[in-house]
Protein backbone atom coordinates (compact mmCIF):
# COMPACT_ATOMS: atom_id res chain seq x y z
CA UNK A 1 0.00 0.00 0.00
CA UNK A 2 1.25 3.49 -0.88
CA UNK A 3 0.39 5.44 2.27
CA UNK A 4 2.07 8.77 1.46
CA UNK A 5 3.96 10.56 -1.30
CA UNK A 6 6.21 13.59 -1.47
CA UNK A 7 7.19 15.13 -4.77
CA UNK A 8 6.97 18.06 -7.17
CA UNK A 9 3.66 19.03 -8.74
CA UNK A 10 4.22 18.65 -12.48
CA UNK A 11 0.62 19.31 -13.55
CA UNK A 12 -2.52 20.47 -11.75
CA UNK A 13 -6.16 20.03 -12.74
CA UNK A 14 -9.29 21.04 -10.81
CA UNK A 15 -9.63 17.62 -9.19
CA UNK A 16 -6.26 15.94 -9.69
CA UNK A 17 -2.55 16.57 -9.94
CA UNK A 18 0.48 14.83 -11.37
CA UNK A 19 3.12 14.38 -8.69
CA UNK A 20 6.65 13.66 -9.91
CA UNK A 21 8.30 11.25 -7.50
CA UNK A 22 11.75 9.92 -8.33
CA UNK A 23 11.33 10.78 -11.99
CA UNK A 24 7.92 9.08 -12.23
CA UNK A 25 4.74 11.13 -12.71
CA UNK A 26 1.82 9.81 -10.67
CA UNK A 27 -1.73 11.03 -11.26
CA UNK A 28 -3.49 11.54 -7.93
CA UNK A 29 -7.16 12.42 -7.46
CA UNK A 30 -7.56 15.20 -4.89
CA UNK A 31 -10.26 17.51 -3.61
CA UNK A 32 -10.66 20.89 -5.37
CA UNK A 33 -9.26 22.79 -2.38
CA UNK A 34 -6.00 20.80 -2.54
CA UNK A 35 -5.75 21.42 -6.29
CA UNK A 36 -6.49 25.14 -5.86
CA UNK A 37 -3.78 25.46 -3.21
CA UNK A 38 -1.13 23.78 -5.39
CA UNK A 39 0.91 25.38 -8.15
CA UNK A 40 3.10 23.63 -10.70
CA UNK A 41 6.57 23.29 -9.20
CA UNK A 42 5.38 23.13 -5.58
CA UNK A 43 6.74 20.43 -3.33
CA UNK A 44 3.70 18.51 -2.15
CA UNK A 45 3.22 15.94 0.61
CA UNK A 46 0.03 13.90 0.55
CA UNK A 47 -1.44 11.05 2.57
CA UNK A 48 -2.59 8.58 -0.06
CA UNK A 49 -4.91 5.65 -0.63
CA UNK A 50 -4.34 3.22 -3.50
CA UNK A 51 -7.29 1.38 -5.01
CA UNK A 52 -6.39 -1.64 -7.11
CA UNK A 53 -8.80 -2.95 -9.72
CA UNK A 54 -8.39 -5.34 -12.61
CA UNK A 55 -8.28 -2.53 -15.15
CA UNK A 56 -6.76 0.32 -13.15
CA UNK A 57 -4.64 1.53 -10.24
CA UNK A 58 -6.10 4.71 -8.73
CA UNK A 59 -4.41 7.00 -6.20
CA UNK A 60 -6.30 9.42 -3.96
CA UNK A 61 -4.44 12.09 -1.99
CA UNK A 62 -5.25 14.11 1.13
CA UNK A 63 -3.68 16.95 3.09
CA UNK A 64 -4.27 15.35 6.49
CA UNK A 65 -4.42 11.87 7.93
CA UNK A 66 -7.87 12.72 9.33
CA UNK A 67 -9.16 13.19 5.77
CA UNK A 68 -7.57 9.93 4.66
CA UNK A 69 -9.16 8.01 7.54
CA UNK A 70 -12.60 9.47 6.82
CA UNK A 71 -12.17 8.62 3.13
CA UNK A 72 -11.49 4.96 3.95
CA UNK A 73 -14.42 4.91 6.38
CA UNK A 74 -16.73 6.33 3.72
CA UNK A 75 -15.62 3.57 1.35
CA UNK A 76 -16.94 1.03 3.86
CA UNK A 77 -20.47 2.41 3.48
CA UNK A 78 -22.76 0.49 1.12
CA UNK A 79 -23.13 2.38 -2.15
CA UNK A 80 -20.23 4.80 -1.61
CA UNK A 81 -17.41 4.52 -4.13
CA UNK A 82 -14.10 6.43 -4.31
CA UNK A 83 -15.49 9.32 -6.37
CA UNK A 84 -18.46 9.76 -4.04
CA UNK A 85 -16.23 9.57 -0.96
CA UNK A 86 -13.92 12.21 -2.43
CA UNK A 87 -16.97 14.31 -3.27
CA UNK A 88 -18.07 14.24 0.37
CA UNK A 89 -14.64 15.46 1.48
CA UNK A 90 -14.71 18.14 -1.23
CA UNK A 91 -17.99 19.48 0.12
CA UNK A 92 -17.59 18.93 3.87
CA UNK A 93 -14.72 19.22 6.33
CA UNK A 94 -13.85 16.30 8.60
CA UNK A 95 -15.40 18.20 11.50
CA UNK A 96 -18.65 18.77 9.60
CA UNK A 97 -18.80 15.08 8.67
CA UNK A 98 -18.15 14.00 12.27
CA UNK A 99 -20.76 16.43 13.60
CA UNK A 100 -23.39 15.26 11.08
CA UNK A 101 -22.81 11.60 11.93
CA UNK A 102 -22.81 12.28 15.68
CA UNK A 103 -26.11 14.17 15.46
CA UNK A 104 -27.72 11.60 13.12
CA UNK A 105 -28.19 14.32 10.50
CA UNK A 106 -28.03 13.11 6.91
CA UNK A 107 -28.97 16.49 5.36
CA UNK A 108 -25.34 17.61 4.73
CA UNK A 109 -24.66 14.40 2.80
CA UNK A 110 -27.84 14.74 0.73
CA UNK A 111 -26.51 18.05 -0.54
CA UNK A 112 -23.37 16.40 -1.93
CA UNK A 113 -23.50 15.76 -5.67
CA UNK A 114 -23.88 12.04 -6.37
CA UNK A 115 -25.15 11.14 -2.89
CA UNK A 116 -28.83 10.23 -2.84
CA UNK A 117 -31.15 10.19 0.21
CA UNK A 118 -30.72 6.45 0.80
CA UNK A 119 -26.93 6.61 0.66
CA UNK A 120 -26.87 9.72 2.85
CA UNK A 121 -28.83 7.86 5.51
CA UNK A 122 -26.54 4.85 5.23
CA UNK A 123 -23.50 7.07 5.81
CA UNK A 124 -24.96 8.31 9.08
CA UNK A 125 -26.10 4.86 10.21
CA UNK A 126 -23.02 2.85 9.23
CA UNK A 127 -20.47 5.38 10.46
CA UNK A 128 -22.16 6.05 13.81
CA UNK A 129 -19.56 5.85 16.55
CA UNK A 130 -16.69 5.45 14.06
CA UNK A 131 -15.79 9.06 13.23
CA UNK A 132 -14.41 11.47 15.79
CA UNK A 133 -13.85 15.19 15.28
CA UNK A 134 -10.21 15.92 14.42
CA UNK A 135 -7.78 17.56 16.80
CA UNK A 136 -7.51 21.37 16.48
CA UNK A 137 -4.35 20.95 14.39
CA UNK A 138 -6.44 19.44 11.61
CA UNK A 139 -9.33 21.88 11.74
CA UNK A 140 -8.25 24.73 9.44
CA UNK A 141 -7.88 23.58 5.87
CA UNK A 142 -6.21 26.77 4.65
CA UNK A 143 -4.41 27.60 7.92
CA UNK A 144 -0.91 26.61 8.93
CA UNK A 145 -0.70 23.85 11.54
CA UNK A 146 -0.63 25.48 14.99
CA UNK A 147 2.90 24.24 15.84
CA UNK A 148 4.28 25.53 12.54
CA UNK A 149 2.51 28.88 12.91
CA UNK A 150 3.75 29.21 16.50
CA UNK A 151 7.36 28.62 15.48
CA UNK A 152 7.09 31.15 12.66
CA UNK A 153 5.51 33.64 15.05
CA UNK A 154 8.33 33.10 17.55
CA UNK A 155 10.94 33.65 14.85
CA UNK A 156 9.26 36.88 13.70
CA UNK A 157 9.02 38.25 17.23
CA UNK A 158 12.70 37.42 17.66
CA UNK A 159 13.39 39.47 14.55
CA UNK A 160 11.61 42.46 16.04
CA UNK A 161 8.01 42.21 14.82
CA UNK A 162 5.17 42.74 17.24
CA UNK A 163 2.86 39.77 17.81
CA UNK A 164 -0.18 41.29 16.13
CA UNK A 165 1.63 42.11 12.90
CA UNK A 166 3.30 38.70 12.94
CA UNK A 167 0.00 36.87 13.45
CA UNK A 168 -1.70 38.75 10.62
CA UNK A 169 1.21 38.08 8.27
CA UNK A 170 1.36 34.36 9.11
CA UNK A 171 -2.37 34.06 8.44
CA UNK A 172 -2.09 35.92 5.13
CA UNK A 173 0.89 33.84 4.03
CA UNK A 174 -0.87 30.59 4.91
CA UNK A 175 -3.82 31.55 2.70
CA UNK A 176 -1.49 31.85 -0.29
CA UNK A 177 0.77 28.91 0.53
CA UNK A 178 0.63 25.38 -0.84
CA UNK A 179 -0.15 22.51 1.57
CA UNK A 180 3.54 21.61 1.73
CA UNK A 181 4.55 25.23 2.44
CA UNK A 182 1.99 25.52 5.25
CA UNK A 183 3.42 22.39 6.86
CA UNK A 184 7.08 23.51 6.87
CA UNK A 185 8.52 26.23 9.11
CA UNK A 186 11.24 27.43 6.67
CA UNK A 187 8.81 27.72 3.75
CA UNK A 188 6.09 29.49 5.72
CA UNK A 189 8.64 31.81 7.35
CA UNK A 190 10.01 32.78 3.93
CA UNK A 191 6.52 33.51 2.60
CA UNK A 192 5.59 35.45 5.72
CA UNK A 193 8.71 37.60 5.50
CA UNK A 194 7.85 38.31 1.87
CA UNK A 195 4.37 39.38 2.99
CA UNK A 196 5.77 41.66 5.67
CA UNK A 197 8.62 42.90 3.50
CA UNK A 198 8.85 46.66 3.17
CA UNK A 199 6.55 47.41 6.12
CA UNK A 200 9.00 46.05 8.69
CA UNK A 201 10.15 49.33 10.16
CA UNK A 202 6.60 50.54 10.39
CA UNK A 203 5.28 47.50 12.29
CA UNK A 204 8.29 46.24 14.21
CA UNK A 205 8.62 46.72 17.91
CA UNK A 206 5.99 46.93 20.66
Amino acid sequence: MISSLRGRAAHVETDSLVLEVGGVGLTIAVTPHVAAATDVGDEVYLHTHLIVREDALSLFGFESRDELLVFTQLLSVTGVGPKSALGVLAALSVTQIADAVASDDDAPFRRVSGIGPKTAKLIVVQLAGKIAAPSPSGAGRRDAAPDVAAQVMQALVGLGWNERAAAEAVSAAAEQASPAERAAVPSLLRLTLATLGPARKEHAGG
